[in-house]
């Protein structure tokens, strides 16, 4: 990791040095000697890392020294940030100050006229770099006492290769007979009033894989009324464990607090109830935290049960379990298994065969551990030759007596495999805690926001693009798992094995860690151990609850604070405070859960000091403006303001935030107009929604604006109905912005505007013609009597599309002729009565004796269609015979809801076996 950040701190003094040549921004004599002092003493190090880092794990006084070293690079990367904002500065606002009156003292020549506090700013920094300077000399004199073997040529970091992962969830939940044992257990009558089965399996054998195949078994499921799910994990917290049962059983805590009213309130709502209870990964042996917890969870039906997981048979007997069953490890040919189907995926049959010997020598030393043989065969899968699988096999890390845990020797094999900056990725990962969800797309913005993704030019990548990769490439590693997907099958989640976390903690030394503020305790910092986190992760769970010692870590670099959904809320003044005092933030959280909006009313104008942010999160806040401070980070490349409902207006001078790539604003809409600085922003990929202000003031953005901009992925037009001038919407012309392939198109307008006539809407959406390329489609609110512009039959990749509030509307367009179609939505079509051939192709189509509609249809739903009564097709015929119709056979779910007119459904739905049906609130409709 060490090597990682040293080899970006080159590369940033290089380019900000560079650039504050370019643009003649010096700052005091003698710098520049500074800079090629410090520019040495890096590379002098950058060149004994590879062997300092290979001997850290066994040598304690190496890793000491690499610790010096990561802290000092931060506070390189500090001031070398700083000197660019210097330069960001000059460029945007000339010698002023922001923040104050112009002051200059002019000498002699006219160009040489500085404001005071520039010169001071600059001298500030000079005598930064000096002092940093400082300390890295006496690091780099220290390095001579290991005798590290020197790499006299630092290789540029390998180009990462990207493919598809395997996901073998299966295999990792254990032996079958494991499974069947288990589920006959929980299953199972008995006497006692409250059974306890215990799950053992050591590190790395699965058994929460297990227990989760269990909890998820058909078997299981009828025979609970409520089955509850808590990860423990350690330390013990008798508070958040009860909050999450009350959480799982009833939404929400209700604000309780004391532990006895948790306990309360749990025994209240098991009543009647028969109950399953897993209790995940417990560590404790301290019986008297469980006491309470056992005795109010007594007052559930007969039958219930708890299911604890542990690593430890001690903790199992100490928590009184009535039965324990050990999960073994593989046997050698399970564990071969797994490993070859990774190790040899996609590989040639001949090649398998010269690497089967030393594959199966190599399985061994997986020792029955599912979570080993994965790795193992995940690292192997990029290995081509026979010597490359005997570097493996003879590794010295397989002798290693310093880590505790077996599985952690073939996860360090497949660290130490990884690219320099993929390594610093996977560490960061330590941020979260166990069993926490992971969003990849918020994953890639905080690895950009602290560094370790860069654009890679010379294949002209954007830097998301290259944080996908990475995140790929982390997933064929088998670092990631329980994928979440969307409807696409694309990933847009994951989770880590706990075993995978515990590796990253053991990885990060404290640099990453998580807090939960809750119940009658605040976690501290202690100094020794966490005072050199830089990056936080605490989940709040009570009101007003804030832990004052993250504020003694005034270098931390990542502060990611959640608010429970149904009970977290802020102190008012916490904000200034973080703000004011964690200066050195790249990435902030401050997040709400939305049940809660609304308590945080205004973010202070003290963000402004947060000169090095990348990534600000304010999701689900209730303020109703931001300050113009907050246009002075012009380091910013994520705001995220989704969810502030409130939110009527975005700061003036966005124009200033050169370096903003996502503006992600789904869900403001109070929103009453976008700044015209938007379109001054040309690194600007991502404008979740644009709202059409109806209004000709200099301060807003007009539609035509957007064709200054190159958008990336998803827009949302907003406000429709707020157009006056057709003519601007022509120049527009959104159907070259080929790089938008999802487009929501909303034509409600605001109360001040005149009602809009049903022709205006149409000549409007035929206007609106989207690229080619289109492959989501959203219209809303749309006051025409059809929904069939010219253009929308030509959409040959449209995969999405949804239909909501086409108030108007008598009949569905002829979506059946878009034959690349997989989602569709209508809702609320009020003046539809009836759905029938013109839902399937034009009027003026010619018929066949045999047509296809609806091939690729997936997903259909119709919801809150009052007026709804029929949904049929009439057959034609073709000469003498009937025209055969096939509809919709890709069709396997069907969702209908709110319809309650709606009589029958068609023939071809009602024979299809394999349909799941969700049919809710349709009081006349009959179905098999």
């Amino acid at each position: 990791m060490a090597e990682a950040l040293v080899s970006g701190v080159v590369e940033q003094l290089t380019a900000v040095a560079g650039k504050g040549i370019q643009q003649k921004v010096r700052l005091v004599v003698g710098v520049d000697e500074e800079v090629k002092k410090l520019s040495s003493n890096l590379e002098a190090i950058q060149a004994v890392l590879v062997d300092a880092e290979a001997r850290q794990v066994t040598e304690t006084a190496v890793g000491r020294w690499l610790d010096q070293l990561k802290q000092a690079s931060y506070d390189i990367e500090d001031v070398l940030d700083e000197w660019n904002y210097a330069i960001l500065k000059q460029k945007l606002e000339g010698v002023e100050d922001a923040t104050g009156p112009k002051k200059k003292v002019c000498f002699f020549f006219p160009s040489y006229c500085f404001s005071f506090k520039q010169v001071s700013l600059r001298n500030d920094i000079a005598i930064k770099i000096k002092e940093v300077n400082e300390n890295l000399d006496v690091i780099t004199k220290q390095k001579e006492r290991y005798s590290f073997n020197t790499i006299t040529k630092v290789e540029k970091p390998k180009h990462v290769q990207t493919t598809s992962f395997i996901d073998v969830s299966e295999e990792m939940s254990g032996q079958d007979v494991c499974k069947s044992i288990l589920i006959d257990k929980l299953c199972a009558s008995t006497e006692q009033r409250l059974p306890i089965i215990s799950l053992i399996g050591m590190g790395g054998i699965g058994k929460t894989t297990l227990a989760q195949f269990a909890y998820n078994h058909d078997k299981v499921i009828n025979s609970f009324d409520e089955r509850i799910w808590v990860c423990v994990s350690e330390p013990f917290d008798e508070h958040r464990i009860a909050k999450a049962i009350i959480e799982s059983l009833e939404g929400s805590t209700i604000n309780l607090i004391e532990l006895q009213s948790l306990h309360k309130c749990i025994s209240t709502s098991i009543q009647r109830k028969k109950f399953l209870l897993v209790l995940d990964d417990v560590w404790s042996e301290d019986y008297k935290k469980m006491e309470p917890l056992y005795r109010c969870l007594n007052d559930g039906l007969e039958g219930s049960k708890i299911l604890i997981t542990t690593r430890n048979e001690p903790v199992a007997k100490k928590m009184g379990s009535n039965d324990i069953i050990n999960v073994q490890g593989l046997s050698d040919d399970e564990s071969w298994l797994l490993f070859k189907r990774i190790a040899f995926f996609d590989r040639p049959l001949e090649e398998c065969e010269r690497l089967e010997e030393i594959g199966k020598k190599i399985s061994n030393k997986c020792k029955g551990l599912p979570l080993a043989a994965k790795t193992l065969g995940s690292l192997l899968r990029f290995k081509k030759s026979w010597e490359e699988w005997k570097l493996v096999l003879d590794s010295e890390l397989w002798k290693l007596k310093e880590i505790k845990e077996e599985v952690f020797r073939p996860l360090l094999l497949s660290y130490n495999d990884l690219p320099c900056m993929i390594k610093r990725c996977f560490v960061y990962c330590a941020i979260f805690p166990k069993d926490y969800e992971i969003n990849r797309d918020e994953l890639i913005k905080l690895w950009m926001a602290q560094g370790y993704v860069k654009e890679e030019e010379e294949e002209d990548k954007a830097v998301e693009i290259v944080g996908e990769e990475y995140f790929d490439y982390l997933t064929s590693r088998s670092l990631f798992q329980e994928f979440k997907k969307d409807d696409e099958n694309n990933v847009i989640g994951c989770k880590m094995h706990d075993l995978v976390h515990d590796f990253a903690q053991f990885l990060c030394k404290n640099e990453c860690l998580h807090m939960e503020v809750g119940g009658n305790k605040e976690p501290i910092i202690n100094s020794c151990n966490h005072g050199k986190a830089c990056h936080v992760m605490t989940t709040i769970y009570g009101e007003n609850l804030f832990s004052n010692s993250i504020f003694s870590l005034r270098r931390m670099r990542t502060l990611l604070c959640y608010c429970n959904y149904h009970e977290g809320i802020l102190p008012p003044n916490m904000l200034s405070k973080v703000f004011g005092e964690l200066t050195c933030l790249r990435a902030l959280t401050i997040r709400r859960g939305l049940q809660r909006i609304g308590r945080i009313e205004e973010i202070p104008k003290e963000v402004g000091k947060l000169m090095h942010l990348r990534y600000l999160n304010l999701s689900g806040l209730g303020m109703r403006k931001l300050p113009e401070a907050l246009c002075g980070l012009y380091n910013l490349q994520t705001l995220d303001i989704s969810w502030c409902p409130k939110l009527e207006e975005l700061p003036q001078r966005m124009e200033k935030l050169i370096n903003l790539r996502h503006l992600q604003n789904w869900g403001t809409w109070a929103l009453r107009y976008i700044p015209i600085g938007i379109q001054r922003l040309s690194n600007l990929r991502t404008l979740k929604c644009f709202v059409v202000s109806g209004s000709n003031d200099e301060k807003t953005c007009s539609l035509e604006g957007l064709k200054y901009l190159n958008l990336f992925g998803e827009l949302s037009i907003n406000k429709l109905g707020n157009v006056s001038d057709v003519e601007e919407v022509k120049r527009l012309e959104i159907k070259n912005r080929k790089s938008l392939i999802d487009l929501g198109l909303d034509f409600e307008k605001n109360v001040d505007v005149r009602e809009r006539r049903n022709e205006e809407d149409e000549a409007l959406l035929e206007i609106l013609q989207p690229s080619l390329n289109l492959e989501k489609l959203g219209i809303w609110s749309y006051r025409g009597n059809t929904i069939l512009p010219n253009w929308m039959m030509s959409l040959t990749k449209l995969r999405h599309l949804t239909l909501y509030g086409c108030s108007n509307c008598k009949h569905l367009p002829p979506l059946g002729e878009l034959l690349s179609l997989e989602f569709l939505v209508i809702n609320s079509m009020q003046s539809l009565k009836s759905v029938s051939n013109e839902f399937l192709r034009k009027e003026n189509d010619g018929i066949s004796s045999s047509s296809v509609f609806f091939p690729k249809l997936k997903r259909i739903e119709f919801w809150f269609m009052f007026e709804w009564e029929e949904w049929d097709y009439e057959i034609t015929r073709v000469g003498e015979e009937e025209e055969v119709i096939t509809i919709m056979t890709s069709l396997v779910y069907l969702k209908i809801q709110y319809c309650p007119k709606l009589k029958a459904l068609p023939k071809h739905l009602v024979q299809n076996t394999r349909l799941k049906k969700d049919i809710y609130a349709c009081p006349m409709l009959r179905y098999p």
